[in-house]
């Protein structure tokens, strides 16, 4: 596969300071600009699906005058929260010695 190269951008000096301040051991301006651009991607496409959903709800909604009440939707979210929270529970924490 042949590779592409992003366009180069003009910023001001003290952002590229700022930026190469940050850059973590053995990180290049080449690694986190295409780390950056990868999860502004992601975001953005996360958001046009959130969008699409909530667009799609909206219609359905207009249509049936049917809803859930937001009670129910946040004590959902909260249970998939502490779900997680317990199954990730001691993953991330060093192990004693």
């Amino acid at each position: 596969m042949k590779t592409a190269i992003l366009p180069q951008v003009r910023v001001e000096p003290q952002l590229r300071a700022d930026l190469e301040a940050v850059l973590r051991e053995g990180e290049t301006l080449s690694d986190f600009l295409e780390a950056t651009v990868r999860q502004a991607v992601d975001y953005r496409r996360m958001q046009a699906e959130l969008d699409a959903r909530a667009d799609a709800a909206w219609v359905r909604f207009q249509q049936t005058g049917a809803a859930v009440p937001a009670s129910e939707v946040l004590a959902e979210m909260r249970e998939r929260l502490e779900s997680r929270r317990r199954k990730l529970q001691g993953r991330h924490r060093p192990a004693k010695a």
